[in-house]
């Protein structure tokens, strides 16, 4: 029986297994992030330890894990997987973000999640699109770090606009209660998936939700982050 190769994303070379989605070469070549605090993920000195702005003022989570910055070609990766009608890319895609979340625990500096979550679309939304980035992305992620993924534990009660065309002060008051929590999470270890983390509104706004929840501890993953300061 004849089968059709699989090829890379980026370079359509053909890749011994298909779930890699992206081959060993151009792995290589993607463009890796200066510095960061490990916990807000933007750029600093310190790389390794919080960072000024996190220490005046900490975000509502522990970590932020990203496989890129928000650069081609991965970016366009990302748009074609939100826009495109391409969810196919997910499995590719998630791969990167465990090869990121994999090398920060292997420092001893990430707790093995317990529960899985992804960003809600509204309802209306969801339908018009079709699927749920987010969601694509984490249920390959909760396979692999053999963790609870709970598709339902968050929604999006507001459609509000999208927050690409906001400013920074705007997303923040475009998300006020647009979302609610539906599981009782007291005690996990949390990651909540995004597919891009751009000022951090949105993670930030459900992040307060699930520390009124009580987790033991919240890690933030994403494919892309805006390295902005």
């Amino acid at each position: 029986m004849l089968t059709i190769a699989s090829r890379c994303w980026l370079c359509q070379c053909p890749l011994h297994l298909a779930v890699q989605g992206i081959c060993s070469l151009c792995l290589k070549t993607l463009p890796a992030a200066p510095p960061c605090c490990p916990r807000c993920g933007l750029p600093s000195s310190g790389g390794h330890i919080d960072c000024g702005r996190c220490l005046l003022k900490p975000p509502p989570w522990d970590a932020m894990i990203f496989a890129c910055p928000y650069e081609m070609p991965v970016s366009g990766l990302v748009l074609r997987l939100k826009f495109s009608r391409q969810p196919e890319l997910d499995t590719a895609l998630a791969r990167l973000l465990l090869l990121r979340w994999q090398a920060r625990w292997r420092e001893n500096r990430l707790p093995r999640p317990d529960v899985m979550l992804s960003v809600p679309l509204h309802q209306k939304r969801y339908f018009s699109r079709g699927y749920n980035q987010s969601e694509l992305l984490a249920r390959p992620l909760a396979r692999w770090l053999n963790c609870d993924y709970r598709p339902a534990a968050l929604s999006r009660d507001r459609r509000t606009p999208p927050q690409q065309s906001l400013t920074e002060l705007e997303r923040k008051w475009n998300l006020r209660k647009a979302f609610s929590c539906h599981e009782n999470l007291k005690n996990k270890h949390v990651m909540l998936i995004d597919d891009v983390v751009t000022t951090g509104s949105t993670v930030k706004e459900i992040g307060k939700i699930l520390r009124k929840q009580g987790v033991a501890s919240l890690q933030i993953g994403c494919i892309c982050r805006t390295l902005q300061t």
